[in-house]
């Protein structure tokens, strides 16, 4: 990573453009080309440093439904059960842990009682426990890295 990725990072910690041409925005603020931005973005996503590259949207407020899940999945079965969670395009975020309930994911769906129908779904195509813990509480922190 060198002086302009991290310009780019630092840059783009919410700050993105909402305009027509958000990328040649901000490629003209970096002294970069818009198609060098987008190269760079894409590299960056490539080699893991960023993880993620988009909006974070708050499903409740836009009246979806948001919960956190977990499962307790043998370790045998582990890549095989991760693949079938992750064929769910409401799922999001799956980790595994190392703890009893070993796989966590987010479950977001346009409307809150679809969360209960994707649960279902994958504990019948799995066949195992989804345990479902909706927030009781949010709690907000901006936390930006300089890098």
């Amino acid at each position: 990573m060198d002086s302009i990725d991290r310009n780019i990072i630092n840059n783009l910690q919410g700050n993105f453009p909402i305009c027509e041409h958000p990328y040649a925005k901000v490629a003209e603020q970096l002294n970069i080309t818009e198609k060098d931005l987008i190269q760079r973005i894409d590299k960056l996503l490539e080699q893991g440093i960023l993880s993620r590259f988009g909006p974070m949207y708050h499903a409740e407020r836009l009246g979806g439904g948001l919960t956190l899940a977990a499962m307790q999945v043998p370790e045998i079965d582990f890549e095989t059960v991760t693949k079938q969670v992750n064929t769910f395009p409401e799922v999001a975020h799956n980790y595994a842990r190392n703890h009893k309930l070993n796989m966590w994911f987010v479950i977001a769906t346009e409307k809150p009682e679809q969360i209960n129908i994707v649960i279902a779904e994958i504990e019948k195509q799995t066949g195992l426990h989804v345990y479902n813990m909706p927030k009781q509480t949010e709690y907000y922190l901006g936390f930006q890295l300089i890098v």
